[in-house]
């Protein structure tokens, strides 16, 4: 199995830096995030706002030559982009597949609708398949894979709704982003069970960590819980139990790390997971 970071979770560095700070830690790839983002409302760089490890879209194609170039002297693959482009916005899911085809990367993040249980799910899957077949032929004629991630809040949170949904298409051009962390916000499922379900269509792996936390009483009088992110050491996702399961299925590509705790530095993260992630892979691959 090799590593990579998913740059969502280097908020602080500019590419150059995370380059720098993930070849000496021992990783082998990287994966660029894509988007317009915004910026932060107080100015500082944060996951999801004025991230600096960020690439935007608008101008990725042209960029992607420059970001291959880079990636490439640092000695890091791309087995991955992600990109935060929706299934129902085709002129975004080109762009993006073609700058990640100049990239040399072999898949991107497509993603689909969300859900908060407040419209009939059904029909909301339905209208997401028609727009992913235009996405799986796009991915075909561009010479890509397109990749919906097992996310929470969407309507592929767990391995059994997310193999319903790519069952319609072929394996070669549509696949699935296995990420154990979000099952423990929703979508939970036995690693192994999923991972089999899955099938050909499990084409990437993510891992992060989460826990579940009390929120106070709900007005009936019940507990109330949220789920919020954790270390790798100290969350409910099981990593030697998902090691055990891939091990189990024969998959042996990539693992790619989102840490979205902020309890010890970034470059303590960078360097602690990957030394914890290669311990744990040690043990379950001699057993």
């Amino acid at each position: 199995m090799r590593f990579s970071i998913f740059t969502v979770s280097l908020p602080d560095y500019s590419p150059e830096e995370a380059l720098k700070e993930m070849k000496a830690a021992g990783y082998e790839g990287v994966e660029w995030r894509v988007t317009d983002q915004k910026p932060s409302a107080d100015g500082k760089p944060s996951f999801w706002a004025g991230n600096r490890c960020t690439w935007p879209l608008a101008s990725f194609v042209e960029d992607a030559p420059r970001i291959r170039a880079m990636t490439e002297a640092a000695g890091l693959a791309m087995p991955s982009v992600g990109t935060y482009v929706s299934c129902e916005d085709l002129a975004s899911v080109e762009r993006a597949m073609q700058g990640a085809v100049k990239l040399g990367a072999p898949m991107l993040r497509v993603g689909v609708p969300g859900y908060d249980g407040k419209a009939a799910y059904l029909p909301i899957v339905d209208r997401a398949v028609g727009a992913y077949r235009e996405v799986e032929a796009m991915a075909k004629r561009i010479g890509i894979r397109a990749c919906i991630e097992m996310h929470m809040n969407t309507i592929t949170s767990s391995a059994s709704s997310a193999a319903a949904f790519v069952r319609h298409f072929d394996p070669k051009y549509v696949g699935v982003i296995h990420d154990s962390g979000n099952m423990v916000y929703e979508g939970f499922e036995q690693y192994r069970m999923g991972l089999e379900i899955l099938g050909p269509y499990l084409a990437h792996v993510h891992f992060k960590n989460a826990c579940w936390q009390n929120a106070g009483t709900r007005p009936d009088g019940s507990a109330d819980w949220k789920s919020v992110a954790a270390p790798f050491k100290k969350g409910s996702a099981n990593l030697a139990a998902l090691m055990t399961a891939l091990k189990a299925v024969g998959y042996d590509g990539w693992m790619s790390f989102e840490d979205f705790s902020t309890e010890e530095p970034l470059v303590d993260r960078i360097r602690g997971n990957i030394a914890f992630v290669k311990e744990v892979y040690k043990t379950v691959s001699a057993s």
